[in-house]
């Protein structure tokens, strides 16, 4: 290829990306213009995908990490047809489709989220992993790359271990990395915080690296070309770039390797806008412009593009006449559908913990949707997510035709990996541990929640019931942080996450109805450690069909007649506890008694007014009882009502010691329905 044009071309990427903070007097142009080289290369002469159908599956994926380095990814998505003029002049501007860090819009190629650094790279490990799934069922002629961006906050990022640990032991041989290694991050050089050789550190996990001249155009060919040749292991191209590449002071002096440029506009950094964008080949006057020789070149490599994919779609199109019922499946796993699942059907033991009845589930699971992918961090045969791989087996280097990711102890990295499996589409994703430990997942959860991805957690050791554990395993504020979620709508104007605390084994089997069919935004499954008695159901009705209640998000569990004296609610194991405590209100009091079970306030609030009503009469005092913080329950039961819950840590003891000290008994319930009564 002629030099010229490439360098034209890059230099063209950092033009807009210079002038892009510039005008928006907000942004990170530093790091942008260093990277240009690379991503100008990458996206027109190796990222295989189809501009005439950007939702194409067989697509190469890439993942940006360092979110604030937007500038340049649309910048080179600008050149290749995707964001306007004025979709740059707009950036980080109310109502743009090009804000301060990337929001994932496949149509115009972005993949995924970015700005909290690591989540990025490790959401392209679980692209790249789906990508082995789906290739280990229906062949090779489907594959693709997943590419993939991140800077040196990113690698230090914790998040970055285990991502490449876990890339590295399953040889993900179709992940290609480029580090931007400028030696530079946003308030210091990288020297002043670490020395580790990066380098090592890789290669240790059993990662394919190289070490190149960062912005030296045929050096980033060759280790593209030498990446994509590799069947073994993950790639890793260190590329050692310029920060604020091209930059220049009023006196034309050289900016470049400032820490300034990192995280503000060129001319407030120190360096001249105008003598930059000049240096660069454009018009100070009207940065806002792709060269002529760059339009005609990119709209080139669009047609080939377009006719690379027609090919592929051209041999799809022939292996789909050879196999038409893997054909089927596959369009059925590309288009999310599920097939038809009977919930009702899993078999359950009376009394049995909320997480054994998930067990349970997973196995029908397992056997019956044959595109979930389900993980556990080290925790399978306790958060029992082993009913699930008791019917498959984990992943392993070169074999893929398993369902089960060991993550091993790294919870952040695999949700986030979750969410890159996700991401690519055509696969279902799950993931577990125990509940205390979602505090380590909550940057994955949130952009789970902002991207809209459909990802299951499963958390099970929902309370205090840990037991001799003791409080660092016993989670009491954790449900109330995670139903926040509920609360917060995303950019649909949807509730950003489902929670669901089922309270028996025929609830959980309808939590996970729920939880797989929302398809639009994560849902979180709080499971129980301990046995809990199943809940009444009226004669001639099924423990699963009264428990399909539950997806209005409250129901009534247990009645009387007439108007109660007083409602009492809960989720999870409470609400067993309170069915108990209201015989005892009956028996001495003879109270009229209605039991709620609330499995998720979001949902039950997403109902119509008349139902909430219904369930929750405004009129009638209301006890709520919750192993958590009272807060959890304070919209639900309002100030009239009383809540008994949890406003400390808890203490190392068996679990019925501690619902004793704790006041979770019957005779509590009945103790504090009867002064909020003032009986």
């Amino acid at each position: 290829m002629n030099k010229d044009i490439t360098t034209s071309a890059a230099d063209n990427i950092r033009i807009l990306s210079a002038a892009m903070v510039e005008k928006a007097r907000s942004g990170h142009p530093g790091g942008a213009m260093g990277g240009a080289d690379f991503i100008n290369i990458l996206f027109p002469e190796f990222l295989r995908y189809d501009p005439s159908d950007m939702g194409w599956f067989m697509r190469d994926r890439f993942f940006l990490d360092p979110g604030h380095m937007s500038p340049m990814l649309y910048s080179v998505l600008a050149l290749s047809g995707l964001y306007s003029m004025d979709d740059l002049k707009n950036f980080r501007q109310w109502g743009s489709c090009t804000p301060g860090h990337p929001e994932v819009d496949k149509m115009r190629g972005v993949e995924n989220t970015s700005g909290p650094l690591g989540q990025g790279h490790t959401m392209a490990v679980g692209a790249a992993i789906a990508e082995r799934f789906l290739c280990a069922r229906f062949g090779e002629w489907m594959s693709h790359k997943t590419f993939t961006f991140i800077s040196d906050g990113g690698v230090q990022e914790e998040i970055s271990q285990s991502a490449g640990r876990i890339a590295g032991f399953l040889g993900l041989n179709n992940l290609i990395m480029f580090y931007d290694s400028n030696d530079i991050q946003l308030s210091t050089d990288t020297n002043v915080v670490t020395n580790e050789n990066t380098a090592m550190k890789y290669e240790s996990w059993g990662w394919n690296v190289v070490t190149i001249e960062g912005n030296e155009a045929n050096a980033i060919r060759l280790a593209l070309t030498q990446a994509l040749e590799e069947k073994e292991r993950p790639t890793l191209i260190i590329g050692k770039t310029i920060m604020g590449k091209g930059a220049l002071t009023a006196d034309g002096s050289s900016f470049e390797r400032k820490c300034a440029t990192h995280g503000m506009p060129l001319g407030e950094a120190g360096a001249s806008f105008e003598n930059t964008i000049r240096n660069l080949g454009g018009d100070p006057e009207n940065p806002f412009v792709i060269f002529s020789e760059v339009a005609e070149f990119y709209n080139q490599k669009k047609e080939e593009k377009i006719a690379e994919a027609k090919q592929r779609k051209a041999l799809q199109k022939e292996w789909a006449a050879k196999n038409p019922e893997l054909s089927a499946k596959l369009d059925d796993y590309l288009s999310g559908k599920l097939p038809d699942l009977d919930f009702s059907s899993v078999a359950m033991k009376p009394g049995i913990a909320t997480r054994a009845a998930s067990s349970a589930v997973l196995g029908y699971l397992a056997k019956n949707v044959g595109n979930m992918i389900v993980s556990s961090a080290d925790l399978a045969n306790s958060d029992k997510t082993d009913g699930f791989l008791k019917e498959t087996k984990p992943f392993a280097k070169g074999d893929f035709s398993g369902a089960f990711l060991q993550a091993g102890v790294s919870e952040l990295t695999m949700a986030a990996i979750c969410n890159g499996i996700a991401l690519h589409g055509g696969v279902w994703a799950a993931c577990a541990t125990f509940f205390v430990f979602s505090d380590y997942m909550k940057p994955a959860i949130r952009l789970s929640a902002l991207m809209g991805l459909p990802v299951k957690y499963i958390w099970s050791h929902d309370a205090f019931r840990v037991g001799e554990d003791g409080p660092t395993h016993q989670p009491v504020e954790q449900e109330a942080q995670i139903r926040l979620l509920e609360k917060l709508k995303n950019h649909h104007g949807q509730m950003s996450l489902l929670a669901l605390r089922p309270a028996d084994a025929a609830e959980t089997a309808v939590a996970w109805k729920m939880a797989m069919e929302n398809k639009d935004t994560p849902t979180a499954l709080i499971f129980s450690r301990q046995n809990i008695a199943d809940l009444p159901v009226k004669e001639g009705v099924s423990a699963y069909e009264s428990a399909l209640k539950a997806e209005r998000g409250a129901y009534i569990v247990q009645d009387c007649k007439g108007t109660p004296d007083v409602i009492l609610l809960a989720s999870g194991s409470e609400v067993s506890t309170l069915v108990d405590g209201a015989a005892l209100l009956v028996s001495e009091k003879n109270l009229k008694i209605r039991i709620v079970s609330v499995i998720s306030e979001g949902l039950f609030r997403n109902q119509q007014k008349a139902y909430q009503d219904q369930v929750i009469m405004p009129c009638v005092p209301v006890f709520g009882l919750t192993a958590g913080l009272p807060v959890t329950l304070a919209g639900l039961v309002g100030e009239k009502g009383k809540i008994w819950g949890l406003d400390h840590f808890g203490y190392s003891a068996p679990a019925k010691v501690l619902d004793e000290k704790f006041g979770f008994t019957a005779q509590n319930v009945y103790n504090q329905v009867v002064e909020l009564l003032g009986l």
